[in-house]
């Protein structure tokens, strides 16, 4: 009772008091005028974990309306005009991934186009070189030449490497200057793209080849042996010798393991490593194989006498009598040259290394070849890069000068299908017959591969040392 009284004595006192009642009523209806603006105001999430506070203005142009269809007059008839609405892209015109010299008024600029377009269109590149002469801006122009080497596998994207060849030498002054590409779908419409900027002061000199052999590997991808890989390499860089260079192409295949087999190498000078594996992106043939040999064949082009194009499963082989110098040396007069396939069972070994095959490596325990009759075997080669314009997976039909296939007895690959890709112990079978069938083809025992594994092991301990002798399969 008390406190109901001193509570109608306050607002009583609130209520008699002039000032104080003006003070509540204006209050009272600044709340109100305050609430009914409130929902005009956008909203805002609130952030708890900004740290700055930025205001930022965008304009946006606005959309296009959809064109609408609508009757429009032709010949005195009155006919629906229909409208087609465009949105996105479904390919891209061009997409470059190297461009390089290849000679004094020459360029080669590799790269990928829309199949459909290069299939149904015409579309064409033009070359513009732009470059300084005595303190002046100059320009030449010519038609590009493209070349389309994937022999048809294309998907969404086809490999086109673009020729330029100008009437006159350009950048020769050591001036500087950049080489534009025009490139037109065929319908009219022109992309303009600078390919390669020379600063000056560049000069093209064309002297001896700094290696004698080049691997051009195609791209890795997927979980692969670490084992197969350290093996592979062991074997090639007794074979090349020191004047030599392996290239190896990371589409997802270089993963930790694997780049700990190549890292010894690395540090020697003899494999270089290019992450490519951005070109997942652009839907080609086969990780886009044909795209990444083609630049590795301009990108040595004047640092190699040899390029050699196999698979990381595949070891090339010489007789005793001979070396690959001297292979090589008999093969100058030709462009380039096929080997000859040793097809070779990824699951068979000997009875002889049974319970003791884990230790032994991948081309010393599967010894058995293949020699099933009738078959067409994929033949890898080896080319000269100065006589090549453009190259394919298993030889190039853009060369200037003659292709030799008659190399049987000379030079071999032998080709363990797939054991790249298996992380398992290859063996699955053993048996210590000369001849054998088995999963429905003939085999043959051969230990040429195996008898060299030993002085192919001490090589590669008296090379970079033991640090690979726990390597896993």
């Amino acid at each position: 009772m008390k406190k109901e009284k001193n509570t109608n004595m306050w607002v009583g006192i609130v209520w008699n008091c002039p000032d104080m009642k003006l003070l509540l009523t204006t209050t009272l209806l600044f709340l109100l005028s305050a609430s009914s603006l409130l929902h005009l105001l956008p909203l805002r999430p609130l952030s708890f974990f900004s740290t700055t506070c930025t205001t930022t203005t965008t304009t946006t142009s606005p959309t296009p309306p959809p064109l609408l269809d609508h009757p429009t007059i032709i010949n005195n008839v009155t006919v629906l005009k229909r409208s087609f609405n465009t949105h996105g892209s479904a390919s891209y015109l061009f997409i470059q991934m190297g461009a390089y010299r290849a000679g004094p008024n020459s360029f080669a600029v590799v790269g990928l186009g829309s199949k459909p377009l290069h299939v149904f269109s015409k579309p064409t590149f033009r070359c513009e070189w732009v470059g300084t002469h005595n303190g002046s801006s100059s320009s030449e122009t010519v038609d590009g030449h493209k070349i389309l080497p994937d022999w048809g596998y294309g998907r969404v994207y086809t490999v086109v490497v673009v020729n330029c060849s100008f009437n006159t030498s350009v950048g020769a002054d050591s001036s500087g200057g950049s080489l534009i590409i025009h490139a037109s779908d065929g319908s009219g419409s022109v992309e303009r793209f600078p390919a390669l900027v020379e600063p000056p002061g560049t000069v093209f000199d064309v002297g001896p080849p700094e290696f004698d052999f080049v691997y051009c590997g195609s791209p890795l991808y997927g979980n692969l042996s670490p084992q197969r890989v350290r093996e592979w390499v062991a074997y090639h860089a007794k074979l090349f010798g020191e004047r030599a260079r392996v290239v190896v192409h990371d589409a997802g295949g270089v993963h930790r393991e694997v780049m700990d087999v190549l890292k010894p190498w690395v540090e020697l000078g003899l494999v270089t490593v290019q992450d490519v594996r951005e070109q997942e992106r652009f839907d080609g043939y086969y990780h886009n194989q044909f795209l990444i040999v083609n630049d590795c064949l301009h990108r040595y082009r004047f640092k190699a006498k040899w390029i050699l194009f196999f698979d990381l499963d595949e070891y090339v082989y010489v007789p005793p009598k001979s070396t690959l110098r001297s292979v090589f040396a008999a093969m100058e007069d030709y462009a380039q040259f096929t080997i000859e396939q040793m097809p070779m069972s990824s699951k068979l070994c000997h009875s002889a290394d049974a319970g003791r095959h884990v230790r032994k490596w991948g081309f010393e325990k599967l010894v058995y070849r293949d020699v099933k009759r009738g078959i067409r075997r994929d033949r890898k080669y080896a080319i000269q890069p100065r006589r090549a314009f453009a190259t394919g997976v298993h030889m190039s039909q853009n060369v200037a000068g003659k292709t030799q296939h008659k190399t049987e007895g000379r030079i071999k690959y032998f080709h363990y299908h797939g054991t790249i890709a298996n992380r398992r112990e290859p063996c699955r079978e053993f048996s210590n017959s000369t001849e054998l069938a088995f999963e429905g083809s003939p085999y043959v025992f051969d230990d040429t591969l195996r008898s060299l594994a030993g002085s192919v092991k001490r090589f590669e301990l008296k090379t970079i040392g033991p640090r690979l002798q726990r390597t896993r399969q």
